[in-house]
């Protein structure tokens, strides 16, 4: 069982940067597939960045070249680097965690079995 806590959130003008970071408890983040997703409010949560245990990262369409997903085993902690933020970045943002599938990581959120409680992130 393994615990997320998501920090780093906060509001930044059009074109600015933030680095969110994700702390995990009770487990190490190198025994599961780790990603980022996002949610506003009337929406559905969308995948942003994900990782796997390799170390390969994928990133969605809306965020390739903006964003930088990494992860540092010896500190337990996923990080999002996040620059050149847009108005549409504007939501709050969850960690999640995740064994692989077959090998494979999950790319749906329901596919993924723990999640922190989110961070927000605004940009004006």
């Amino acid at each position: 069982h393994v615990q997320l806590v998501e920090s780093g959130g906060g509001s930044v003008q059009v074109g600015g940067s933030l680095r969110l970071s994700c702390v995990a408890s009770g487990d190490t983040i190198g025994r599961y597939c780790m990603g980022w997703f996002r949610q506003i409010p009337d929406k559905e949560r969308e995948g942003v960045a994900g990782i796997e245990s390799d170390g390969s990262t994928s990133y969605a369409d809306s965020v390739k070249g903006r964003f930088s997903l990494s992860k540092d085993n010896a500190k337990n902690t996923l990080y999002l680097q996040m620059d050149s933020l847009k108005v549409e970045d504007t939501a709050t943002y969850y960690c999640a965690a995740s064994p692989a599938l077959d090998g494979v990581c999950p790319i749906r959120p329901y596919e993924y079995n723990y999640w922190g409680q989110g961070t927000q992130v605004t940009v004006s």
